[in-house]
């Protein structure tokens, strides 16, 4: 049969396929184990806090900690997957849903174009393997906000698979060194984002808005290789870089545009893994983190004390700092996974098997987007380190910092003074000012001009250092 085509349609990057082509050692997410029958009830320790949960005691038996994560990071895309209505953050609600997010009968998806290339560059920069061939599928689940009864994912056969992403964390007493790992990607699937549910408790009711509804989602899969919730939060960050770089997405979490869901169990060394909990809907680096830890605490003690952990869904109290029980996960769902009868196979190409006769414009082809891809923030550290002869620690912390980078490659433009000097007043003076006055870099009322032309005083010797400070 002829090769899948896709096409425009209409003005804005709307795209459809017309043609169909004829032709680990864990578990999905974090590891499982025994579950238990008995009789559901909150953790005595569930309400500790994250600093005052229990800690094993000298001479006790270790434990091994097994995290897994689930990141869902909304694609930049000024449409969503499957419809063309607009993708905007706080539009009246209701106001962006087109007959398709309603799910009206009769409407049928049209795949965007845009949501697909920004799959294969995610997968790309993850080094997966891109599935020239990948599958839709219907997920099966009720809730207020999802009016279809189910979710368009890719569960059978995703659009990327068997990848990889190293980070680096700090160790030693003074954390002064850094130690580079690698965690493995399981899979990138594409699929649409549910509605969002509004609760009214003053007058007992929930309303439904649908803006989020079909929104594209990039759902990363890591295998479950990390320990601790300062390795999840390294991990995450890193990879929030990667979409930015990208421009796949803005992976803003305090707009829900990058959510996570931690899977936590613990065990001893050489015994089988231990029953697993669920950490749902982590919209910040800083509470993954802390949920993350608390969350081991928790197990550690409550085994410890001579209780069971339950196979449950829990969330992460910020403002009492621990994880309370949401529902419990002793019969697994079944969601019913079914192929999506309204959309073929979704056909890639690369340079060397373009369809004959094909416009170039009209297909995919993974080649091009990998020439494409813009510097990495692996690239960019490394490139720092060798250009201005800094540590590598200093290039983690001014890619970290959103804006710094911009903001020190700007000082450098305007400055004699040595890169050394300059990295040390950015990182040192500058940055500790900004985070004395609570101020983001973008806030400050310290411009890389101003700053520039402080330094080539001091490097003149016009003034002196404490002179320079005080005028900073």
């Amino acid at each position: 049969m002829a090769a899948p085509i896709l096409r425009r349609g209409f003005p804005g990057g709307r795209w459809a396929l017309v043609w169909i082509h004829g032709g680990c050692r864990h578990r999905n997410g974090a590891p499982t184990g025994p579950t238990h029958g008995s009789t559901r009830g909150r953790s005595s320790v569930a309400q500790q806090s994250l600093q005052t949960a229990q800690k094993p005691r000298k001479g006790e038996h270790k434990w091994e900690t097994v995290v897994g994560l689930e990141v869902h990071a909304q694609i930049s895309s000024n449409s969503k997957l499957f419809s063309g209505s607009k993708v905007c953050f706080a539009a009246p609600p209701n106001s962006l849903v087109s007959f398709f997010d309603a799910s009206l009968p009769g409407t049928l998806p049209v795949l965007n174009r845009r949501c697909v290339e920004a799959a294969v560059m995610t997968g790309l920069a993850l080094n997966c393997r891109i599935n020239k061939k990948s599958l839709f599928d219907r997920k099966h689940y009720f809730y207020a906000d999802l009016p279809a009864g189910y979710q368009i994912t890719q569960q059978r056969l995703p659009i990327a698979a068997q990848g990889s992403l190293k980070y680096s964390i700090c160790t030693g007493q003074r954390r002064s060194q850094m130690v580079t790992k690698t965690v493995r990607i399981k899979q990138i699937q594409l699929e649409q984002d549910s509605g969002k549910s509004l609760h009214d408790d003053l007058r007992c009711q929930t309303l439904v808005d649908l803006n989020r509804a079909g929104v594209g989602l990039l759902e990363v899969v890591l295998e479950p290789d990390l320990c601790c919730g300062e390795e999840a939060a390294t991990v995450v960050r890193e990879l929030q870089l990667i979409l930015q770089a990208l421009g796949a997405s803005q992976a803003n979490m305090a707009e829900g545009q990058l959510r996570v869901d931690a899977n936590i169990s613990v065990h001893h060394p050489g015994e089988p893994l231990g029953v697993r909990t669920e950490v749902k809907n982590l919209n910040s680096i800083r509470f993954l983190a802390k949920a993350i830890d608390y969350e081991i605490q928790r197990q550690i003690s409550e085994l410890e004390n001579g209780g069971e952990i339950l196979n449950e869904t829990r969330s992460f109290d910020h403002k009492l700092g621990c994880t309370v029980p949401m529902r419990d996960k002793e019969g697994e769902q079944d969601y019913r996974f079914m192929p999506e009868p309204n959309l073929p196979p979704l056909v890639l190409y690369d340079t060397s098997c373009l369809p004959a006769g094909a416009d170039p414009q009209q297909v995919i082809n993974i080649d091009r987007i990998r020439d494409s891809l813009p510097e990495l923030p692996s690239v960019t550290r490394d490139r720092l380190v060798g250009e201005y002869g800094m540590l590598p620690e200093h290039s983690f912390v001014l890619l970290n910092e959103v804006g710094l980078l911009e903001f020190f490659q700007n000082v450098m433009k305007e400055t004699r003074a040595e890169p050394k000097k300059v990295t040390n007043w950015v990182l040192n003076t500058f940055l500790g000012y900004l985070k004395q006055q609570n101020l983001a870099v973008s806030e400050s009322p310290v411009t890389p001009s101003a700053l520039a032309e402080l330094l080539n005083l001091l490097d003149r010797k016009v003034i002196s250092s404490s002179a320079a400070k005080q005028r900073a």
